[in-house]
């Protein structure tokens, strides 16, 4: 079995065992056997981090439900691979060639060097963030619950952040902590540090550490780090404006709140597009042009090798320095004074093309099944479940049975990604020294 087919079928897996745990009695605060297809959709919402929901979390599900959740989030949010071979670090297995390589495409490394102490790394960062968001949410958490519901709700919604899975124990999300500094702080921080990639952190804890220790020896920072960290820098100012001038007089969400809490508001709603489907306004209630801000910001994403979906913050700035270049009169697309090879441009156009296709896919197929549903609204919530974003204009629990299929399958596809999945089917390419002649043709 090809390493991309081990990583798609153990998603599956793990959903499939996660769609057991949630079916069970003891999983419904209810006490009743679950609905097959909400436990197949909560499983699946969960191991791919997206934080869709047919179903109120905080009330639906038992203490046992919740915790079954927040652990198909932490196993979705490290990813299958590195989840399995944490445990097989931990028995004291070494690693093989074929496992390096499984890492190696889990979390989009350009190498397979140094695959076990990468793992270790990504354990100890991921442990390391969890805990101290958990610490500063108790903060505000406790000013409103007791220390135990506290505790439970900080750990639960420190790792659904972190992992941008977008999972709240609150009926409302987090409408309820708008005005919260530390909220609409620690989770967007979560939220953005977890989506921006870990090699990117490993590097910012690398140069940190080399200016403070004023170290001869300057770390050299890769394209990578520059380009996931500028890109995703100007998307969160360019979202945190649009979304504040874009429902500035909508009484329903920010037109109401004192400028403070605007900012507040405007800055998390264009953070959870990055992509954790948490909410401290009504996305129901949202214009018309927020609404395309957000698909937009959603489709985007996060950076590679984190816990975000979408197409990539590389992705975008490869295909728009490629535009760039062309509108130049250039051969050669560069960044920060690196050439890009010509095969990332080629599977940038391929990311496109495929999330492009996959949307409008099943797009298309809801609209079938639920032709009653505004089409902002499904593209919306398309958007969202493809990226793993999880934002909903509450349309979600309302849809058709075979609309919510959709969904599970939009979801599943965005969190292997649409390549990795083409390569579990199709096979891994056979290399081929042929080569044809060129010919010119007209194109735009």
């Amino acid at each position: 079995m090809t390493v991309s087919r081990t990583i798609c079928l153990g998603f599956i897996t793990v959903i499939a065992i996660g769609t057991l745990l949630l079916l069970m009695p003891f999983s419904t605060s209810e006490g009743t056997w679950n609905d097959p297809v909400v436990a197949l959709f909560t499983s699946t919402s969960a191991v791919c981090v997206t934080g869709h929901i047919v179903v109120d979390t905080a009330t639906y599900f038992s203490p046992i439900g919740q915790f079954f959740i927040l652990a198909l989030i932490q196993i979705g949010g490290l990813g299958y691979m590195t989840a399995t071979t944490f445990l097989l670090l931990l028995v004291g297995r070494r690693f093989a060639l074929r496992d390096k390589i499984a890492i190696q495409q889990a979390l989009d490394r350009p190498g397979i060097q140094g695959s076990a102490q990468v793992v270790r790394s990504v354990i100890a960062l991921t442990v390391i963030f969890e805990i101290t968001g958990m610490l500063l949410l108790l903060i505000a958490f406790s000013r409103d619950y007791d220390f135990g519901r506290a505790l439970w709700l900080s750990i639960f919604h420190s790792i659904s952040a972190w992992n941008n899975a977008g999972f709240s124990l609150f009926s409302d999300n987090l409408i309820g902590y708008q005005s919260s500094l530390i909220v609409n702080l620690v989770i967007p921080g979560l939220i953005i540090f977890g989506g921006i990639g870990y090699e990117a952190i490993f590097e910012m804890y690398l140069w940190l550490r080399d200016r403070l220790l004023r170290r001869p020896e300057k770390i050299i920072i890769s394209l990578n780090f520059k380009v996931a960290v500028s890109t995703t820098i100007v998307l969160l100012l360019v979202g945190t404006v649009a979304i504040f001038f874009a429902e500035l007089n909508n009484p329903e969400t920010l037109g109401s709140m004192d400028f403070a809490t605007k900012i507040m508001a405007a800055w998390f709603q264009a953070v959870v597009p990055r992509t954790a489907g948490f909410n401290s306004i009504n996305i129901g209630e949202m214009t018309t042009a927020a609404l395309f801000i957000t698909i937009a910001l959603m489709f985007i994403g996060g950076s590679p090798g984190g816990t975000a979906g979408g197409m990539k913050t590389t992705t975008l700035r490869i295909l728009t320095s490629s535009t760039k270049t062309i509108l130049q009169g250039k051969e050669e697309v560069v960044l920060y004074d690196r050439q890009v090879p010509i095969n990332l441009i080629l599977k940038a156009i391929g990311v496109l093309v495929g999330s492009a296709a996959t949307v409008i896919l099943m797009t298309v197929l809801i609209t079938f099944t639920d032709p009653d549903v505004d089409f902002i609204l499904v593209l919306y919530e398309v958007v969202s479940g493809f990226a793993t974003v999880g934002l909903s204009t509450g349309i979600t629990a309302g849809l058709s049975i075979f609309a919510k299929l959709v969904l599970v399958a939009t979801m599943y596809i965005g969190r292997v990604g649409v390549l990795l999945l083409m390569s579990a089917i199709l096979g891994d390419p056979n290399p081929t020294a042929i080569r044809y002649p060129e010919e010119n043709l007209l194109v735009g």
